[in-house]
């Protein structure tokens, strides 16, 4: 893509209005979400509001899909718990829950247009872990694969397997992007080995480099995004 959303260099999209999709997920005190299941939940939320029918046409949220997209593609992740989660939920919105994790999406919004619910959230403490190492992931399915050598928080992991995962939408046919929401969205996300990880940047599959607003350099190489009808 000539003009990534992703890509650290300026460009076009610099000039357009800039907007946000914002991402919650539910950090309850004692009871967070595993990792791997908030970075994959998170990840599917991101392509169940891309499929919404909402999100197209003339529905409700397109126009603000289009403004977005016209732009850098940020997405955000901010937690909530408790009455936080609740005030979220009753914005218009998606959850989408995974095996521990519940992540809510929004409609993009102006960078400097959050509504106050959201903008009142936290986006730092997304920090979780796996109790136990995820299973190897189905070779027949999409996997998302992180860089090995780069340390990200959750929330920022989480935006950057959102960023994967639509790269992966776009390249795909209509026919394809059916089959893969008929679906569920089935996908994975595991780290990449150190020793496959340049194989995967050079083999053509859609390629995240982070713009560098936060945690990481410009563009560092974060996501190759690995579906089967890409390969």
């Amino acid at each position: 893509m000539s003009d990534s959303p992703f890509r650290s260099e300026p460009s076009a999209r610099d000039h357009a209005p800039q907007f946000v999709l914002p991402l919650v997920v539910r950090l309850e005190r004692g009871d967070p979400p595993a990792r791997t299941d908030a970075l994959e939940t998170a990840a599917r939320a991101v392509l169940v509001m891309l499929g919404d029918e909402r999100s197209a046409g003339e529905g409700e949220w397109a126009q603000a899909i289009r403004d977005w997209q016209d732009a850098r593609i940020r997405k955000v992740v901010r937690r909530a718990r408790g009455a936080e989660w609740r005030r979220a939920e009753a914005l218009a919105g998606i959850t989408v829950t995974g095996k521990s994790a519940q992540v809510r999406v929004f409609p993009p919004v102006p960078l400097d247009g959050w509504p106050k619910d959201l903008a009142r959230l936290q986006v730092s403490g997304t920090d979780l872990d796996d109790p136990e190492p995820p299973v190897a992931a189905d070779p027949s399915a999409p996997v998302l694969w992180l860089n090995p050598d780069l340390d990200m928080s959750a929330g920022k992991a989480m935006a950057q397997t959102g960023h994967g995962a639509q790269l992966a939408w776009w390249e795909l046919s209509d026919a394809e992007r059916a089959d893969w929401r008929d679906a569920g969205f089935p996908l994975a996300v595991r780290t990449a080995d150190p020793g496959r990880w340049g194989e995967l940047t050079t083999s053509g599959l859609p390629l995240v480099r982070d713009a560098g607003f936060t945690e990481i350099a410009p563009g560092s190489c974060t996501v190759v995004a690995d579906h089967p009808a890409l390969r």
